[in-house]
């Protein structure tokens, strides 16, 4: 399998699916996926005809997290493997934070299981939808490895409480837990996630793309301040949208009772 084929694209109706695809090691986080992944999310972030973004991955599960095998591998170098566990992680943070600046949502579409960083790659989406009977878990201190990079976005999901009890006792949560802790939107049969997910990023997809864009800068932008640079934040924001003129043909339609013509 070359690098390429490690994530595999489709577009359709303004939405571009990502397939996580190395079924064979349940799409484990390795440096070259993270790599084709990074690339796919780059150009996808410059595509002005995608307006939302699904990630999945083929097989049994979603993701268990980085490829210990190549990690143990690296144990061999003469350094210990300290150069490539700084590239490993530096590949993995530098999609996250591919993920919170591109303009278009990103949905994570979850199955069979999310733990260690395939976890914290859920968690570092826009949003996320899980099939019933998935399971979740930043299971690494079961064997010595605190998940301190995936404690990151967690922490941003869960309740403190409820994220440092998996982060040390390293045990699963179900997908319906997972939907009341919030790390995940909603849990839908398997039947029907890809359906369920498609929908949600169409449903994003068919708004206006600067609004999308403008607000998803701003939604993660405010959560780091005080309430009123918050506020003088959004109301520039809300100022920008307001001033594009397809906004403008927006209210108008909707004024109007039809359409806007975008």
């Amino acid at each position: 399998m070359t690098d390429t084929d490690l994530v595999l694209r489709q577009d359709a109706q303004g939405v571009a699916h990502l397939t996580l695809n190395n079924p064979a090691k349940l799409n484990a986080l390795s440096t070259p996926l993270l790599k084709a992944l990074d690339q796919s999310l780059s150009e996808i972030s410059q595509d002005r005809d995608v307006h939302a973004v699904i990630i999945s991955g083929a097989g049994k599960a979603f993701s268990p997290g980085h490829d210990l095998g190549e990690t143990t591998v690296a144990r061999k170098d003469s350094d210990g493997g300290k150069a490539a566990y700084v590239t490993l992680f530096n590949h993995l943070t530098g999609v996250l934070r591919l993920i919170r600046t591109m303009p278009q949502p990103v949905i994570a579409q979850v199955h069979g299981i999310a733990t260690a960083a395939g976890c914290q790659l859920v968690a570092s989406c826009d949003m996320a939808l899980a099939a019933e009977g998935t399971r979740f878990g930043v299971n690494g201190v079961n064997i010595g490895l605190f998940c301190s990079t995936p404690m990151v976005a967690l922490t941003r999901n869960l309740p403190r409480k409820h994220a440092f009890e998996l982060l040390t006792a390293g045990g699963f949560i179900s997908a319906d837990r997972a939907a009341e802790l919030g790390l995940i939107n909603r849990v839908v049969p398997a039947a029907d996630l890809e359906a369920e997910t498609r929908a949600l990023a169409e449903t994003v997809a068919a708004k206006l793309p600067a609004a999308i864009r403008i607000g998803k800068s701003t939604f993660y932008d405010q959560l780091e301040l005080p309430v009123d640079k918050a506020y003088e934040l959004t109301a520039a924001a809300m100022v920008e949208n307001m001033l594009d003129p397809d906004t403008a043909e927006g209210i108008d339609a909707f004024l109007e009772k039809r359409p806007p013509n975008w």
